[in-house]
């Protein structure tokens, strides 16, 4: 989609290999980082510093990764991570095949990685519903967080948006 929408490189880091799309891997816009744990990612690791990160992981927790994240981005970046509640919540709130089928245990996992990332110094400036469930069922969050900005969602106005992105996503 990065691509698609006129990315001029796009940097792929995956703590496995050889997952990547063949097509992808073969595109010269994309630099393929694998072996590579984005708990231990660097902008060394990928080239420098970038101005948009996309994050889309499994099995860790954002608020695990975020700071290495924002390691990596340049001043003025983006963050849009995908939340996936079924990994921010605790074990003991994750029902059968791993779905967090509670609305208000999504909005606290979404709440959850927006706060820590304004520990960090990053504020969120969007959330929004992904339009398609996961794999397993599991509905998932994007949160569009920026550190520069003039605008952004606290208090109860962010506790607002995010309850809207949980009611209208996939249930």
């Amino acid at each position: 989609m990065l691509l698609d929408r006129g990315a001029a490189e796009v940097v792929a880091v995956d703590v496995g290999y050889g997952q990547l799309a063949w097509s992808l891997r073969n595109d010269p816009r994309v630099a393929v980082v694998e072996r590579t744990n984005v708990r231990d990612v660097s902008p060394e690791a990928i080239g420098g510093s970038v101005d948009l990160i996309v994050a889309d992981l499994s099995f860790i927790s954002l608020g695990t990764v975020l700071p290495a994240l924002i390691d990596c981005a340049s001043p003025g970046a983006d963050i849009v991570p995908m939340v996936k509640p079924q990994f921010e919540v605790g074990k003991g709130q994750v029902g059968p095949g791993g779905v967090v089928s509670d609305p208000q245990l999504r909005a606290d996992a979404v709440l959850a990685v927006s706060r820590r990332a304004d520990e960090l110094g990053w504020h969120t400036v969007g959330v929004a519903a992904s339009p398609l469930p996961g794999p397993s069922g599991n509905v998932e969050y994007f949160l569009w967080l920026r550190a520069q900005t003039d605008r952004w969602l606290a208090g109860d106005e962010l506790v607002d948006a995010v309850r809207r992105a949980t009611s209208m996503g996939p249930q």
